[in-house]
């Protein structure tokens, strides 16, 4: 069949054009091959997801995942680490970082104790403030530490959204050119590149200027069939029946009015704990699912709302 696409084609047009398939073909192994190292590193992701995470690689372009908390967004670069075998640098962004905490800051203490030492010295102003601004003093902070690796890490920036507008703006150099100015040492280059992951809960919108320097991929609560699949990968031992009524009753839970619904991280804890207590069956065991809902709720609105009537009712729709 690819011979007689290519009948009647001109010379070059037949090198340009079997040179696209290859590069389709080579492509879709790169995906076949990540989805399955990240599956088999316990991480169950999907085509675009996978995708976007081979462009990443490709690109050399940060990754900015948004998503509600707990779909498994921080697991995205814990998991980029194990299977490329480097190390994860981790900035929790809150409101309030600034640059001393996540890029670097002055060892000020052994600052002043140099410049007790160089009192009385003959070297001039401009000779004692090289000998303290130097990187003998530099205490370095994630950012700078990630740009300074010789191994290419994999730097991931959580919860970008509890920081200001004014830190953003500060990232977009890091973001666009890896490199970071500290004024009395001029420009740092980095020494290898990091794969940097971004996370966002969507609490406040994200400047334009820090989309366009990333790749995005919006990470949803998984469907019936991939929740499934991740808690048999990280929950080894239990039973193929109980793992489908646990997510057919999260799931079911996820449509009730709940100011928090639970993730998938709740999804596993709750598994581990029916696991644990020796629980097989959900159908007949409804005070264990209400003794048992501190692992699937966060709020004491959402306790109150999780009556055992509501049990009994997602209990006799979905198992």
């Amino acid at each position: 069949m690819m011979s007689s696409v290519l009948t009647g084609m001109s010379q070059p047009f037949k090198i340009y054009f079997s040179s696209v398939l290859m590069h389709h073909s080579a492509m879709k192994n790169l995906i076949e091959t990540l989805q399955l190292k990240l599956s088999n590193a316990g991480y169950i992701a999907d085509k675009d997801l996978v995708t976007t995470l081979v462009l990443m690689e490709q690109l050399g372009r940060p990754l900015l995942v948004e998503g509600e908390a707990g779909v498994g967004k921080t697991e995205i670069a814990k998991v980029l680490a194990k299977i490329y075998d480097c190390s994860l640098i981790r900035l929790q962004c809150y409101d309030g970082l600034d640059a001393n905490n996540a890029v670097y800051e002055w060892n000020y203490t052994h600052q002043l104790l140099s410049i007790k030492l160089l009192e009385g010295s003959k070297e001039s102003l401009d000779q004692r403030e090289a000998h303290i601004f130097n990187e003998e003093y530099l205490l370095e902070r994630p950012l700078l530490k990630a740009i300074r690796q010789k191994t290419p890490p994999v730097l991931l920036i959580d919860e970008i959204d509890r920081t200001d507008e004014a830190f953003e703006a500060f990232l977009l150099e890091l973001l666009s050119d890896f490199q970071i100015t500290i004024p009395e040492l001029g420009t740092i280059h980095a020494l290898s590149v990091p794969r940097v992951v971004l996370t966002s809960n969507g609490t406040r919108e994200l400047s334009d200027a820090l989309r366009r320097r990333c790749l995005y991929h919006y990470l949803d609560y998984p469907d019936p069939e991939k929740e499934l699949l991740i808690v048999r990968s990280r929950i080894p031992g239990i039973e193929t029946n109980l793992s489908k009524q646990i997510v057919s009753f999260v799931q079911a839970l996820r449509e009730s009015e709940l100011r928090k619904r639970p993730g998938v991280a709740e999804t596993l804890d709750w598994s581990a704990a029916l696991l644990g207590l020796g629980v097989n069956d959900l159908k007949n065991n409804i005070d264990i699912i209400y003794q048992t809902r501190a692992c699937l709720l966060k709020t004491q609105d959402d306790m109150t709302i999780f009556a055992r009537t509501l049990i009994n009712r997602l209990v006799d729709a979905v198992l």
